[in-house]
């Protein structure tokens, strides 16, 4: 079965906008666990622009499914991480400033980092997975890190699946199928919504997780949040 996690991060930019905590960003955690999310993602920021690291701090004891935590592994997201010790940690090389994740890693280059990255990680228990696309070259250098999963960033595939679906979905095949021999798990996440779920799903073998938050809190302003995750796990079946 393949598992929803939302990410929670949108709901901390509207509470942001103006301060206080309306939306409360934890019982919005808690009624997505209730409707029947697998999974709670966040990726805090160093500039706390939506999720802040107290945020991190404050859902770890209250959340009764897995914990993912992503972001780029600079000095005080891996104290908080090790600290906290979710169920995973995602990888991901964002720059400081970026706007949202773009790119995954270039794995040959950055094996050694990864790997001792990893390697803390593991230490405390955590899986760890690590964000990157379909070059083939990329996930085979993703075993030497010691990651446990990747997770494909889908942007390509959700740009390219209005214009020719199986074209778009093609390389992520191959990468799950790669992945999978390698022995990794394989996770999914980046502008999947309910046009562009259900073909991934179907055609993306071995796939455990798929993380979504911009289309899903999108969704909710018009399903409402229940009815929209309930909607987000009919497309992750067959």
């Amino acid at each position: 079965m393949t598992k929803l996690s939302v990410n929670i991060n949108k709901i901390a930019t509207l509470r942001n906008s103006r301060g206080g905590n309306v939306p409360d960003l934890l019982k919005m955690a808690l009624d997505c666990e209730c409707f029947g999310a697998q999974g709670i993602t966040v990726h805090p920021r160093p500039d706390e622009r939506h999720i802040r690291y107290r945020d991190v701090y404050d859902l770890k004891p209250i959340l009764s499914t897995e914990f993912n935590i992503e972001g780029n592994p600079i000095n005080s997201f891996m104290e908080m991480v090790l600290s906290i010790v979710p169920h995973q940690v995602t990888l991901v090389p964002d720059a400081l400033d970026q706007l949202t994740s773009n790119s995954g890693w270039e794995t040959k280059k950055h094996r050694k980092f990864l790997r001792n990255i990893i390697d803390e990680l593991h230490k405390k228990g955590i899986r760890a997975s690590i964000f990157v696309d379909t070059n083939l070259e990329n996930i085979q250098y993703a075993v030497e890190t010691g990651a446990d999963r990747i997770e494909l960033y889908t942007e390509p595939y959700a740009v390219n699946y209005p214009v020719n679906p199986w074209q778009a979905v093609a390389p992520f095949a191959a990468a799950a199928n790669e992945a999978h021999k390698l022995g990794l798990g394989i996770n999914a996440g980046h502008d999947l919504s309910l046009e562009n779920l259900n073909y991934f799903y179907k055609n993306v073998p071995h796939l455990l997780e798929v993380s979504i938050g911009h289309a899903l809190i999108s969704d909710a302003l018009y399903f409402g949040l229940e009815n929209t995750i309930q909607l987000y796990l009919r497309q992750l079946q067959d």
